[in-house]
């Protein structure tokens, strides 16, 4: 990772922003248009901000916007680019270490993921408790630098205990009940087969996708706390008869805005607080 690239970076948010950021939010695939109802909005294009890869698949957005919420500031990134797309695990990180480096101590990350584990059904909003990377990549592999975090980083605790629990008292504040689970991450872009959900589902996972661990390993190589949100747009392979397709992802995320946003505003007030 390019120490000076990410500063650059920061330095054009702290420049088209000029608010102290503490918390950072990452849209998944379909949840971009919360980004057009926060308060207070500046907004950034991704290709204004040098190095910020820009996302190729449609529903993922491409805009960074700075807002105000009850007593702080937060960065919201709408969309998100994948290992799938040919980036590689700098450029797919790059915006949760820009945020960090500007500021932010807590990343929120949200996705849209398959259900597989027990009691998990199709529309619920469940946070990751721990996370199965089933890639054999990570963004920490190659050289080190210090400035960003040490060598060999601790990630015994990546979504901490004491977040899970302010993200329930946020969801049970507005009506919304959240489970856990665990995520397991493929690279996608084909969806997983029965055979690779059946797996995962015997290694411990309850969800299955296609992004968010890369982030959440950069962010607590930095020393940043994580909060991870998976909307449950399906039921995996295997699991549902139905066959799988994008649309499905993006027509689920849409009928569960409203939830996702209340929780998600609960959420960042309390963070911000």
């Amino acid at each position: 990772m390019d120490f000076e690239a990410v500063e650059s970076a920061a330095r054009t948010i702290k420049d088209r922003t000029p608010r102290d950021h503490k918390v950072a939010l990452v849209l998944g695939s379909g949840l971009a248009p919360y980004v057009d109802e926060v308060p207070d909005p500046i907004s950034i294009s991704y290709s204004e901000i040098p190095g910020l890869p820009v996302p190729r698949v449609e529903g993922h957005g491409a805009r960074l916007v700075s807002t105000t919420i009850g007593n702080g500031n937060a960065l919201v990134f709408a969309g998100r680019v994948h290992f799938y797309e040919g980036w590689s695990l700098d450029e797919i990180v790059f915006a949760v270490r820009t945020a960090i480096t500007a500021g932010c101590t807590t990343v929120v990350l949200t996705n849209a993921a398959g259900g597989c584990g027990d009691g998990i059904e199709a529309g619920d909003l469940v946070l990751l408790r721990d996370h199965l990377n089933l890639t054999g990549q990570s963004p920490l592999i190659g050289p080190n630098d210090e400035r960003l975090g040490p060598r060999f980083p601790d990630v015994s605790t990546v979504y901490p205990e004491s977040l899970r629990h302010l993200a329930h008292e946020a969801g049970d504040a507005v009506g919304v009940s959240l489970k856990e689970g665990v995520y397991a991450w493929f690279t996608g872009p084909a969806y997983e087969t029965p055979a690779e959900v059946e797996m995962a589902r015997r290694l411990g996972a309850d969800l299955v996708g296609m992004s968010t661990v890369p982030e959440a390993v950069a962010a607590r190589h930095m020393g940043a706390e994580v909060v991870g949100i998976s909307l449950v747009t399906n039921l995996a392979a295997g699991i549902s008869e139905a066959p799988l397709s994008h649309r499905e992802v993006t027509d689920a995320a849409g009928a569960a805005r409203v939830r996702f946003t209340a929780v998600v505003d609960e959420l960042l007030h309390r963070l911000l607080d």
